[in-house]
């Protein structure tokens, strides 16, 4: 761990360590140290620069959420000290909705969701990222719908005019992380799999996932086998059926006493022209940032099969989208 603070066993602990101190430990004062000055942090709903931007939103979500806790799943991550590391963190984050915030009045409502996070750290800090909150979760444990929230946070925020932008091309800002991942097989495997779904062969589903496979996809919603694979992907896909499909970073592992396991981060960029899970096709240009998680293991006849994934994106952000393009 090369340029990192020697309390650090490895980079996942680096991770897993500074996430809590920051959040559980009310340690935000070390965003100073642990983030630089110019982060871009990338959500689906926004685009954020600088630390002190970061600084203040932790601030504002803590005084929503008081007793919020992070929960640490994995770690997958390529890289070395030298050219910096990209971690990509799953964490499941429990909370009681106790403050006034950008989810309304404080309601006392229990939340329980995952976070997907890309993080590029060099030298004891991180300086790139990319953040999926569960936003469907959060916003349906609140009692709402994510398209209804999401026309409610427009007007919140001032109207079409003034509001929020959300995450695409356009909106973008260029970090100083152009790394693509590693060349393991692992992630290239998970690889083959997603762009052969986004190509519309769902008979890879079959072919490469286990019978018994668990799935845990955005809304908080867990599913297992082909029949809930198969529903979930056809249904993004079938709503952007001729959007772009890219792989923009892409790590596979295989770790002692871990299986292996990949992530994969994706999006779509083009027009919501399909039926599928995001309904009436409305011609909107949209931009879906995906992450994956997977975990791979041969239970049967020793050919590797998908065991376990993960896949976030932001349904209130596809819905704002949207919105702000058919009032």
């Amino acid at each position: 761990m090369k340029g990192f603070d020697d309390k650090f066993t490895d980079f996942p602990d680096y991770i897993i360590g500074i996430t809590k101190e920051i959040w559980e430990d009310r340690g935000i004062a070390t965003l100073h140290r642990y983030y630089s000055e110019d982060i871009v942090v990338r959500s689906p709903g926004s685009v954020v620069l600088g630390n002190q931007n970061v600084i203040g939103a932790t601030m504002a979500t803590l005084a929503e959420f008081p007793d919020r806790q992070l929960l640490g799943e994995d770690v997958i991550w390529s890289g070395d000290p030298d050219a910096g590391m990209l971690s990509s963190h799953r964490i499941y984050s429990t909370a009681t909705h106790g403050g006034d915030g950008v989810y309304g009045k404080a309601s006392g409502r229990k939340l329980g969701y995952r976070i997907l996070a890309d993080c590029h750290a060099i030298d004891n800090q991180i300086n790139d990222e990319w953040l999926i909150r569960d936003q469907g979760a959060i916003v349906r444990q609140m009692g709402l719908e994510p398209a209804a929230y999401a026309r409610a946070l427009i007007e919140r925020e001032g109207g079409a005019e003034h509001c929020v932008l959300p995450l695409t091309p356009k909106t973008d800002q260029p970090g100083p992380y152009t790394g693509c991942g590693n060349d393991s097989e692992w992630g290239q495997r998970h690889a083959d799999v997603l762009t052969r779904i986004m190509g519309a062969d769902m008979a890879v589903i079959e072919q490469a996932y286990d019978r018994g496979a668990h799935l845990e996809y955005p809304g908080g919603q867990t599913g297992h086998s082909f029949v809930d694979a198969d529903h979930f992907w056809m249904g993004l896909r079938a709503s952007f059926p001729n959007a772009e499909f890219t792989i923009h970073h892409q790590i596979g592992r295989d770790d002692v006493m871990m299986p292996p396991r990949s992530a994969l981060r994706w999006s779509l960029w083009g027009k919501h022209d399909g039926w599928g899970s995001f309904g009436t096709p409305t011609g909107a240009e949209v931009y879906v940032l995906g992450i994956s998680h997977a975990e791979f293991g041969a239970l049967v006849g020793g050919e590797p099969k998908l065991r376990r994934e993960w896949t976030l994106f932001d349904e209130t952000a596809i819905w704002k989208q949207i919105a702000l393009q058919t009032g």
